[in-house]
């Protein structure tokens, strides 16, 4: 049996608009390549809100169950073929769900369980199988969607065998789902640290008590134009921190990739509030024939272009980068939390000065001539020592993300090839009594 004969429907993509007319009067959040690692770790905020004609809503609207492929990207080292699995969360927090034209859709037959589909996948994904139908134009690899979904097997599961696997799998990814709930929660508590001590100027005074609201002075600054603490300064990004945008070894030579030295993030990978690890490398040659540099750990990335831009990210570890990202290093270590809190608040600012006309593009330079409030040594090395507590407990918490998934990508081969079985229910395997 191969994969097209488990499909039921085919559900091609579409762009839209990016307003509305009398054309394309209805809204629609529209799934991008972009949106397939987001959405498969929870993540909605970001899908872009388009308009469509009544047509494609009525045709093309997804429902839970369905599964997005990307047909159009991939990198060197990366294939086109991801795919993500539309939940009923998703269609509850942006209710009209389209795929774009990159993209494309497939409802899966009644006799199989489409969360054991996205699972299989995956596995094929993970094998690198697709590799193996690309094609490319224009400098953008394409999936050969029809060819591929001819030609790979699936082995003829039962409909039981296809429920208990897709159920532990999902029992690990629930887990993963808690760690990042927590994680945003914790990310939620620092950033509403940083607007009340750096926003609102109610950090403690040396009292202990809110600064601004218990009369403590401000004076003017010239250059953010508006009142400040009065020891407070402002200063641009340059001032504070260095700043390097990466680089990409060439793509006809192999051997800057083949040899897994020098961990490389790409702009995609912002998606990501904190980047923990990278399934992306490329080879000290390749780094040192290349404009790409080394980032420390507990950098700041900052996405120059692409459906990032304007994304930033914390580092936890050293790497480079490709070009479409600008590494930010602190001077000093208590700067690192208020910086990565206060560039991130800078997002849409960043895409609002955007000099791309068909894609947003923002220059190393903007990013360097940023224009920061700069608290004073004594409030920055406090917010530094409460909220590098919550960044390492986020950090950490990403950590077992990450196992878990090892966890599950393991197991993934060995329940497909059926190395590994599910325990029958009917046996107690229950070891807590003696």
């Amino acid at each position: 049996m191969k994969l097209k004969d488990i499909i039921e429907e085919y559900i091609s993509g579409d762009w839209g608009n990016e307003d509305f007319s009398p054309e394309t009067p209805c809204a629609v959040y529209c799934v991008r390549g972009a949106d397939i690692v987001p959405i498969s770790n929870d993540q909605f905020n970001d899908i872009p809100l388009r308009y469509v004609s009544k047509r494609t809503k009525d045709n093309k609207t997804l429902r839970a169950g369905d599964l997005v492929i990307e047909k159009s990207g991939g990198s060197p080292v990366q294939s086109t073929g991801r795919i993500t699995y539309i939940s009923q969360e998703l269609i509850d927090s942006k209710q009209s769900v389209v795929c774009s034209n990159f993209c494309t859709s497939i409802r899966i037959k009644d006799s199989w369980n489409s969360k054991f589909i996205y699972y299989y996948w995956q596995y094929i994904y993970n094998s690198g199988v697709f590799f193996n139908f690309e094609g490319k134009t224009s400098g953008l690899k394409n999936l050969q969607f029809d060819n591929a979904i001819a030609s790979i097997d699936i082995p003829e599961y039962t409909l039981e065998q296809q429920t208990e696997i897709a159920d532990i799998l999902s029992k690990l990814e629930s887990k993963m789902t808690v760690n990042r709930e927590i994680n945003r929660n914790l990310e939620a508590m620092a950033r509403q640290l940083y607007d009340y001590w750096f926003v609102q100027f109610d950090f403690p005074d040396e009292n202990g008590k809110p600064y601004k609201s218990s009369g403590g002075k401000m004076a003017w600054d010239e250059k953010l134009k508006r009142d400040i603490p009065e020891d407070w300064k402002s200063n641009k990004i340059s001032e504070i921190a260095k700043t390097y945008s990466g680089g990409t070894p060439t793509s006809s030579n192999k051997d800057y990739y083949e040899s897994k030295d020098v961990p490389w993030i790409n702009s995609g990978e912002l998606n990501e509030s904190f980047i923990t690890a990278t399934d992306n490398y490329i080879s000290e040659f390749g780094l040192n024939n290349s404009s790409a540099k080394i980032y420390p750990a507990n950098s700041i990335l900052v996405a120059l272009y692409g459906a990032t831009a304007g994304k930033v990210s914390f580092l936890s570890f050293e790497a480079s980068s490709n070009q479409a990202v600008c590494g930010v290093i602190p001077n000093h270590a208590n700067l690192t939390e208020y910086l990565y809190i206060a560039l991130s608040s800078l997002c849409k600012y960043y895409i609002s000065l955007s000099t791309g006309s068909a894609r947003d593009n923002i220059s190393q330079a903007t990013v360097k001539d940023t224009l920061l409030l700069f608290p004073n040594n004594k409030i920055l090395g406090e917010f530094h020592i409460l909220a590098s507590k919550i960044f390492d407990k986020i950090i950490n918490c990403q950590l077992e993300i990450l196992n878990l998934t090892k966890q599950r990508d393991e197991l993934l081969p060995l329940m497909m090839s059926s190395q590994v079985s599910v325990m029958p229910s009917e046996l107690n395997c229950d070891l807590s009594h003696d």
